[in-house]
């Protein structure tokens, strides 16, 4: 049976676009700054969004929406600055322990109330889907790995695949390193200076959409 990708070209791509993701950027930024303050399991709720979001940045890569999306940089800059305002709102509440994202006690993932799923969600997705260099990165990486020779929905599912399992991996050990430092800063019992890195990690990728 002729497999659906040659190994030869998966062995190159998973390494590869394991690098692209593990790397610091706003996507794992802001699971780190999630996993500090409301806690991994909560967090989920983000990453389901943003895997979303670089789902349909995959697909339209291939088939051309990219090009048409890169045309039109008035959109990107126009939801980019919708969702840094945001991002920056609520990195300067947590900053003053305010809001719903702001850690209240110090039970992990305890906030008062709690962010909506939705909430946290659509805060993935618009961080992923308005990401321009994630445009860019995937207009120029995906497409050499589709033989034109094969199948081609096979290949793009399989790719998909790869690329959605990856992104999740790494969003969930930077969600984890943030819990993992929230549990560290317990042991001085400082909640305000949690807020104040949790915030101050929020605000850098607010200003990084604004200016990015």
């Amino acid at each position: 049976m002729t497999p659906v990708i040659d190994l030869a070209v998966l062995a190159v791509f998973i390494p590869t676009f394991f690098f692209f993701s593990v790397t610091p950027g706003m996507c794992m930024t802001l699971a780190m700054t999630l996993g500090m303050s409301i806690g991994v399991r909560r967090s989920l709720y983000m990453m389901w969004g943003e895997l979303l979001g670089l789902a349909l940045i995959s697909l339209g890569s291939v088939i051309g929406v990219a090009s048409i999306m890169l045309s039109y940089p008035h959109v990107f800059q126009f939801l980019k600055l919708l969702g840094g305002i945001y991002l920056l709102y609520v990195g300067f509440n947590m900053w003053l322990s305010k809001g719903k994202m702001a850690i209240t006690n110090m039970d992990v993932g305890a906030s008062n109330p709690p962010p909506s799923r939705r909430g946290l969600a659509m805060q993935g997705f618009f961080t992923a889907i308005t990401n321009p260099k994630a445009w860019a990165l995937m207009v120029s990486f995906l497409p050499p790995f589709i033989n034109p020779q094969q199948a081609f929905v096979p290949q793009l599912t399989l790719l998909t695949v790869i690329i959605l399992m990856t992104e999740f991996t790494c969003l969930m050990l930077y969600a984890t390193g943030g819990r993992t430092l929230r549990l560290f800063l317990q042991k001085s019992g400082n909640v305000q200076l949690m807020n104040r890195i949790a915030g101050s990690l929020m605000i850098g990728v607010g200003v990084w959409l604004v200016l990015g």
